[in-house]
């Protein structure tokens, strides 16, 4: 886990001091974005997916995820125009409050935290719910809160044309048959390069003095990602009490996830508050990493 969040971090400062250095281009952010949404997303869901097996009783932690996303429209929605933000900003909030990184935060702390055990639930959590909810009601509502268009059409071929939910669907067609080794093993370093790239990508967008005057957005965006969020779940499920306890507890602990990186680049790729969508990757993945042990021993 120690090797991952040195990751984590230090992609994210080589993309700070990118910025600070001038040798990189000013669209370099651009390119990054669009290498991440066309290649290394793509390449990882057809990976990840194709091997996937569902066990049946998870779908209920399957479904958090969407849960959240929900709860974050609705919230942000609500709240944030009465703090003075601007619809971009609100559709920022949505976009990286409401999508948990579950996959290159949650998964190492998972592991670290319950064990290897806990991975089984981690995974179909991260696959089957925020991956899917980011490729399908995410992408619709970016495209409609960055052109405002509501015609169907437009938001299908929008839908269509996303390459992850693209790569969604093959690895579901074609999951009763093997990959070739060479195809495994090309998809997998593809796939090994969204991390590094996507916090290289926030990194190189973060800008520390823009924290000044974000408090509120921050505020509310994160203390929905990293408190609200797992809370209301928690709850939820104690409620609906299906879950034996690891369930219950990896289920949780993944809702209390940082925002996720791929989220933030989506948001930035339409336009919708670029600081502000890196302030809340930027600030939320240092903090998750001292809320979700707390969650965790709050539920001991």
């Amino acid at each position: 886990m120690i090797s991952v969040l040195g990751l984590l971090f230090t992609s994210l400062l080589l993309g700070m001091a990118a910025r600070r250095s001038g040798r990189f281009h000013e669209h370099t952010a651009h390119v990054l974005n669009a290498y991440v949404l066309n290649v290394a997303l793509p390449a990882l869901v057809l990976r990840s997916v194709h091997g996937l097996t569902l066990v049946p009783e998870l779908l209920l932690s399957a479904a958090v995820p969407w849960v959240i996303f929900g709860a974050a429209w609705l919230l942000f929605r609500a709240v944030g125009p009465r703090l003075g933000l601007a619809p971009g900003s609100v559709a920022a909030l949505v976009l990286t409050g409401g999508l948990g990184n579950t996959s290159f935060v949650g998964l190492p702390l998972i592991e670290g935290l319950l064990g290897p055990e806990g991975l089984r639930v981690a995974v179909v959590v991260d696959q089957l719910g925020s991956f899917l909810a980011l490729a399908t009601v995410a992408t619709i509502y970016a495209a409609r809160a960055a052109e405002k268009e509501t015609h169907p059409a437009a938001l299908w071929k929008k839908l269509v044309g996303f390459m992850p939910l693209v790569a969604l669907v093959l690895a579901l067609l074609t999951h009763p048959w093997a990959y070739p080794t060479w195809v495994d093993g090309v998809l997998a370093r593809l796939g090994a390069t969204l991390t590094p790239l996507t916090l290289f990508s926030v990194g190189y967008q973060l800008r520390l003095s823009g924290l000044r005057g974000r408090g509120k957005a921050l505020c509310l965006g994160l203390g929905y990602k990293l408190v609200l969020a797992p809370a209301g779940i928690a709850l939820l499920l104690l409620a609906l009490p299906r879950l034996d306890r690891l369930s219950f507890e990896v289920t949780v602990l993944q809702a209390g996830m940082a925002p996720m990186v791929t989220g933030a680049i989506l948001a930035v790729d339409h336009g919708l508050d670029p600081e502000l969508s890196a302030l809340m990757v930027g600030v939320g993945i240092p903090l998750s990493l001292l809320t979700v042990p707390t969650a965790l021993w709050l539920m001991g």
